[in-house]
């Protein structure tokens, strides 16, 4: 029970959101019918949940799972769909990554090389781990691989600067990092999974293939450079620290093996190759990722043993991403994802010739889809309405589809993008500090950045 004193924003807003979904459901519309009503219900529970994380994720998702299943409204095999995805053993491979360069000490031996370069001061040191994660969204195609990577290494620079546990130090690291590994990255063509579903439902539905360099012209210096400078000043103000004199290497550091680093570091040097290099070869970035884990696992050749793997393998987190991989398959295979778009396109101002309030429109268009079917399936979900949009705002397929990028790379919470959270769940860090900067960084990038961004996309002639 709660008492008045501890109920909160949060608290009312759930309410509300539950109070709606009721109303769904014994007020049904006649246009949704009862099993439409009943799915936008469980929905709107499901989504009011996941934001307000007055429950674990987890349980938001058993939920989910177990409404739309009792209900009858969709089959088992498209409500666990998610389990079978590639992004659900990309997590698993990565916590068994990340385990590794832990269990071994290569995140403080790391950490001790860059430290001289980041730890002068802490707007350095944010700034400096922002730039890396940039950098590195060129070379790796998996946002959850570059977290995999830079997280534990920033965590052992946390650990150098004497940033304790739930300091604003490890909690502004763990938030830049996050972000850094991830939001960049939707402005890199091959290097985040909603890109890939955009291109290819382009390609599949429609004959338009995208091209890297003029995707990244487009879209990088204001969704890749001036974001990241923006969440930089973001961080700093929210999690102001001071960094102390860099302390030493950790003892895990310089007791372990020589051996153990060695098979880490070679094993992720091939995996890096493996995925920097997935367009000849063809092999999912997921499948790279779980023949390391194996390695990592092997009896004899790996170094994380049961007890370790154990520890580092989070269900609650899969269970979570899983949930929302069901909760997009849900969306599209009720027709709400079609009628969503739908409702959307006859209340926007939409007409030949207004460009400003066309890309506008068309950008909270595809920001609003992304919070209610969750950032991987907007695309799917829009892009089969590009040739009526192109029709009702005079612009060519081309550009209207790329408008789609300006509005699902806008993130208002965490569960809309599982690398977020499982960036925030390998620090240890809480993912509501994370809210604390994806809430104003999509606030700013609406109103700031999306205007910015519209007058770059006339200087290029693309309006």
């Amino acid at each position: 029970m709660f008492s008045p004193g501890q109920l909160t924003l949060r608290h009312f807003i759930l309410a509300a959101v539950i109070l709606a979904a009721a109303t769904l459901v014994f007020v049904s519309p006649t246009e949704l019918g009862r099993s439409g009503s009943l799915t936008l219900a469980i929905v709107f529970v499901t989504l009011g949940l996941w934001a307000t994380a007055l429950v674990p994720n987890y349980f938001a998702s058993l939920l989910l799972f177990a409404a739309v299943l009792i209900a009858g409204l969709q089959p088992a095999p498209l409500v666990f769909s998610g389990f079978a995805s590639a992004a659900v053993w990309l997590i698993i491979s990565g916590f068994v990554i990340g385990a590794a360069i832990n269990a071994t000490g290569l995140d403080s031996r790391l950490a001790g090389i860059i430290a001289p370069l980041l730890t002068s001061s802490y707007p350095r040191l944010i700034g400096g781990l922002m730039l890396a994660s940039m950098l590195l969204g060129f070379l790796m195609p998996s946002s959850v691989g570059r977290a995999v990577v830079m997280i534990p290494i920033g965590m052992a620079l946390a650990d150098r600067c004497g940033f304790a546990k739930g300091s604003n130090g490890r909690i502004g690291i763990a938030a830049i990092l996050a972000i850094g590994c991830n939001m960049p990255s939707f402005a890199i063509l091959p290097s985040n999974i909603p890109n890939m579903v955009l291109a290819g439902s382009a390609e599949t539905i429609l004959g338009v293939r995208f091209g890297y360099t003029d995707y990244l012209f487009l879209h990088y210096p204001v969704l890749g450079i001036l974001k990241a400078v923006v969440t930089v000043a973001l961080v700093l103000a929210l999690f102001p620290a001071k960094v102390e004199a860099p302390r030493g290497a950790t003892v895990a550091a310089a007791t372990s093996g020589k051996t153990g680093q060695g098979k880490v570091i070679a094993i992720l040097l091939v995996t890096l190759v493996l995925w920097m290099t997935d367009s000849l070869h063809g092999i999912n970035a997921a499948w790279v990722g779980l023949g390391a884990a194996v390695l990592l696992l092997s009896p004899g050749i790996g170094v994380v043993n049961p007890p370790a793997f154990k520890q580092s393998i989070d269900f609650g987190l899969l269970l979570f991403v899983a949930g929302a991989l069901a909760l997009g398959a849900v969306v599209g295979a009720s027709g709400l994802g079609a009628r969503l778009g739908a409702f959307l396109t006859s209340v926007l101002p939409l007409a030949p010739g207004n460009d400003a309030a066309n890309f506008f429109s068309l950008t909270f268009m595809s920001f609003f889809t992304g919070m209610f079917t969750t950032v991987p399936s907007a695309p799917a979900v829009l892009t089969p309405m590009a040739g009526d949009l192109a029709t009702l705002t005079g612009y060519g397929v081309m550009t209207l589809l790329m408008t789609q990028v300006v509005g699902f790379s806008t993130v208002m919470f965490p569960y809309q993008v599982g690398p977020l959270v499982v960036a925030m769940q390998l620090s240890g860090e809480k993912l509501d500090h994370l809210v604390k900067v994806t809430v104003p960084l999509a606030l700013i990038t609406l109103l700031v950045l999306v205007p910015i961004d519209f007058l770059w996309w006339k200087l290029l002639g693309w309006l």
